[in-house]
């Protein structure tokens, strides 16, 4: 199963925070790649700072528009996930999601066009309140992955968290994997 996001729209300089750890969320739970309109490009030297101090080859690409995208994943056989607070609740939603399905979720800025209601396989709603995009994103790669993102190993770091109960352990890497 791949998993790819596709950031729409970001209100310019204050969004700069937001669409960095949306980024950041997508890699750390399981996704390969972030799609972006909109933004900084210092987002993407942050991410390929991360991969290198912390492994992995979490891809973030630059698109001038997302339809291109969501219609190319679509014609590709990726299911369209568009987190939105007035979708379906994911209670409900996750257990229409199959598990081996690639997948394309879109995560919005201020506003999404309308457009996207309609293009996307599922609409999903973590809650129907206001909340962040980044906690919704994070609810939902956990829910349809089931917690085994966590197993997944980042190599090619310089540095390595070892979990521990109680203070903090980091190997720290010299030589690369």
């Amino acid at each position: 199963m791949a998993i790819e996001v596709v950031r729409i729209g970001q209100r310019i300089v204050r969004d700069d925070r937001v669409t960095t750890h949306v980024a950041l969320v997508a890699r750390a739970f399981g996704a390969s790649k972030i799609f972006m309109t909109e933004v900084n490009p210092e987002i993407k030297d942050t991410l390929e700072k991360i991969n290198s101090t912390w492994g992995g080859k979490f891809q973030v690409e630059f698109i001038d528009k997302w339809k291109t995208i969501v219609k190319d994943k679509k014609n590709a056989g990726f299911k369209i996930i568009h987190l939105t607070m007035y979708g379906q609740n994911i209670n409900d939603a996750q257990k229409r999601i199959a598990k081996d399905q690639d997948l394309l979720v879109v995560v919005g800025a201020e506003k999404v066009p309308r457009e996207i209601y309609e293009m996307a396989d599922y609409n999903v709603g973590i809650g129907n309140q206001p909340h962040s995009e980044i906690s919704a994103l994070a609810i939902l790669l956990d829910r349809i992955q089931n917690g085994i993102q966590f197993e997944k190993e980042f190599l090619g770091g310089q540095r390595k968290i070892i979990p521990t109960e109680k203070g903090k352990n980091v190997l720290v890497n010299k030589t690369r994997d």
